[in-house]
């Protein structure tokens, strides 16, 4: 390996800027990836705005990224897999770079039917999705509700439902130009919350009862929908908050349904967790993956050289997929 590479950094200004650092060495446990193509995810422009000091930012200066895909280039002390050699995905802080330090448990193996530029773009979503359907008590046979569905990670989550074996996934988006999309990533029913009501378009689609499981990536008044939309014993389990964190619920909607809520937040300072909900994930969606039932959709494909760009596409709020950085 050189000494230095190329890292992107956040906390100088609005956009991410490139340097030479030294070329990380893998302490215990850690391993060190050869990055090939990198993915942004919203919390990328959350961190670039917080730390912009041009702006009112707090002007602290970090490596950014974490999402990545590329070939095992060192191991350190007690790694067994990952080998050297091997191409993985994973998450780590930091992974905007020619290489990535991370965890030995945070990758999971690329199948050999997937290129960098997809398999950079999963990992978030399968651990994410699968993580918050485990929480939920999910079983084969029932049935789903994801709310926010044409997000990056809410499309993830439909593949996910229905290659599981759901017996019903309804997905919601707030405007009908994109139920195609959702039709065609898996979902049976496709609510457009911009022309409907979401609680009663879902006891609608379900007989009255309502879904066994609710995965909620809006938050705020979505949240709480989903709550009498979700069947008796059912469970609700908010993942994020594209609208807004607060939100007042119906007490009644869930005593009365003895419902189940629960929030996921599968962060880096859990790193044991973390593993266990990654492995889990992959022990139940490779094979989905290399057969194409589980993909990411793929917005825009730039490189470290534009990444000024990337980061605009992402501040648009226009991205239809993940938006993808390539590394030579």
């Amino acid at each position: 390996m050189p000494e230095t590479m190329t890292a992107l950094f956040g906390g100088t200004g609005p956009d991410w800027t490139a340097r030479r650092v030294s070329v990380p060495e893998p302490g215990p446990g850690q391993i060190v990836v050869r990055a090939r193509a990198t993915a942004l995810n919203n919390a990328d422009a959350a961190m670039l705005a917080d730390a912009d000091p041009t702006a009112g930012g707090t002007g602290h200066e970090y490596q950014a990224g974490y999402e990545f895909a590329g070939e095992v280039t060192a191991v350190g002390e007690g790694v067994d897999t990952p080998a050297v050699g091997e191409r993985v995905m994973g998450t780590t802080p930091g992974s905007f770079a020619e290489y990535v330090l991370a965890d030995h448990r945070h990758v999971l193996p690329v199948p050999d039917e997937l290129g960098y530029e997809e398999a950079c773009a999963l990992p978030t979503g399968l651990l994410t999705e699968h993580g918050a359907l485990m929480v939920a008590g999910f079983r084969a046979g029932q049935s789903v509700l994801i709310t926010g569905a044409t997000s990056s990670i809410g499309l993830i989550g439909v593949q996910i439902a229905k290659a599981l074996g759901a017996g019903q996934v309804v997905a919601t988006t707030r405007s009908a130009a994109k139920r195609d999309l959702l039709i065609r990533a898996g979902a049976d029913t496709v609510v457009v919350t911009g022309e409907q009501d979401l609680t009663q378009a879902v006891l609608g689609a379900t007989e009255g009862e309502g879904v066994d499981v609710a995965l909620d990536h809006v938050g705020g008044p979505t949240f709480a929908a989903c709550l009498p939309a979700t069947r008796t014993d059912g469970a609700v389990v908010n993942i994020g908050r594209l609208d807004r964190a607060a939100s007042t619920v119906d007490l009644d909607a869930l005593a009365c349904r003895h419902l189940r809520v629960a929030g996921v937040s599968f962060g880096f300072t859990r790193p044991a967790e973390l593993g266990h909900v990654i492995a889990t994930a992959g022990k139940h969606l490779l094979e989905a993956v290399a057969d194409e039932r589980v993909r990411p959709l793929i917005d825009t494909t730039l490189s470290f050289d534009t990444a000024d760009k990337a980061a605009e596409r992402l501040r648009s709020h226009q991205a239809h997929g993940k938006i993808v950085l390539t590394v030579l």
